[in-house]
């Protein structure tokens, strides 16, 4: 033991087989167990640490998970929120084109509205002045459709009245101006159609019964020879003696006799007649073509009235010019109807001329000079 203590003393020798071993010390064996506790305590430690490591990347994993889902849920929530506001936002644009529209209608209501209380506003002068206005406007339309002077007249002295009845000095320059209008409206000499409808209608009633140049003499030659071969009424029968029975039938042949040589005599006559016919082709006319010609007539004045009554009167200025021109030709002219057809149709082409009815420039300018206040 005081070898052992001792430092100075030499190192012991290796030793040997044949020398026994030297047993461990007390404070080596104690340093051992220290040193396997201290390492027992590390491995527990490490340990420790180990499993604390797992189950905190479990919890991390775990709350990852839940964290994606929560993720994965607000996406989809997110989802149906934006879809809800796109619907949102095409009805809020639905809406308010809806709106503007109806802003719009207000506004226009409000023009309308500004306009109706002008209106109201207007003094009674400025709304007769455009009744008057108006009316008279009106009446020329209708004077340009008619042909007839007659509303363009019957306004200017409706109109007069109305001022008449006001009496507003300063509107004496309009009646002024109306009388001076009325006066040249009424100067005016306006065609009178239906008066000339009247008389066509009288000439087309009357073509059925006029005579034709190629029928009218051998009419009159029927009735002269029914007139002179009507039968001789029989004698009645006396007792006479032979002598006056004898003297009765030489009488009697004698009258026969003389008829009949009557006779042969017209009927030689009706063989060559001379007439002056100023038209030849007239004399051609067969009898069942007279239809033909008698229609064609009509139908001549007949489009003169149609011209007529929509104001062509050059298309009824020619219809009835050659309605004339045939009335000469193909009809006898010595009839009083044909005579009587020739002179409506004369008259009509006579009248039948367009004239333009005045404007009522003067009034309508003495309007416009009152209404701004001149």
């Amino acid at each position: 033991m005081t070898d052992d203590l001792n430092p100075a003393a030499p190192a012991a020798l290796p030793a040997t087989a044949s020398e026994p071993v030297p047993r461990a010390s007390p404070s080596s064996v104690r340093l051992w167990w220290a040193a396997l506790l201290v390492l027992a305590a590390i491995s527990a430690a490490s340990l420790a640490l180990a499993w604390k490591a797992d189950q905190r990347g479990a919890s991390l994993e775990q709350e990852l998970v839940r964290r994606q889902q929560d993720a994965a849920g607000k996406v989809t929530e997110a989802r149906l929120l934006a879809k809800q506001a796109q619907e949102q936002s095409g009805e809020s644009a639905a809406k308010v084109a809806l709106l503007e529209a109806r802003v719009a209608e207000v506004a226009v209501q409000r023009g309308q509205l500004e306009e109706l209380i002008q209106s109201l506003s207007r003094s009674r002068d400025e709304n007769l002045l455009t009744d008057i206005e108006a009316a008279i406007r009106v009446a020329l339309q209708q004077t340009a459709i008619t042909g007839s002077a007659e509303p363009l007249v019957a306004t200017l002295r409706q109109s007069d009245e109305r001022l008449a009845r006001y009496k507003q000095p300063r509107l004496e320059g309009v009646r002024r101006a109306i009388a001076r209008d009325l006066d040249r409206v009424k100067a005016t000499s306006v065609t009178d159609i239906s008066s000339l409808s009247i008389r066509l209608d009288e000439a087309i009633r009357m073509v059925d019964e006029l005579p034709l140049v190629a029928v009218a003499e051998t009419r009159k030659d029927a009735a002269s020879r029914d007139a002179r071969f009507a039968p001789t009424p029989a004698r009645p029968a006396s007792a006479a003696p032979a002598a006056s029975v004898a003297a009765a039938w030489t009488g009697k042949v004698g009258d026969l006799w003389g008829a009949l040589t009557e006779r042969v005599w017209s009927e030689a006559k009706s063989l060559v007649r001379v007439t002056r016919i100023d038209h030849p082709d007239a004399m051609l006319l067969a009898p069942e073509q007279s239809f033909f010609v008698r229609e064609n007539l009509k139908l001549r004045m007949l489009n003169a009235r149609l011209a007529l009554l929509s104001r062509q009167f050059d298309t009824a200025q020619s219809d009835l010019q050659v309605a004339q021109m045939s009335l000469d030709r193909y009809f006898d002219r010595s009839s009083k109807r044909t005579v009587l057809a020739g002179d409506l149709i004369r008259q009509v082409i006579g009248q039948a001329r367009q004239v333009g009815v005045p404007r009522p420039d003067d009034t309508l300018a003495a309007l416009t000079a009152a209404s701004a206040g001149r």
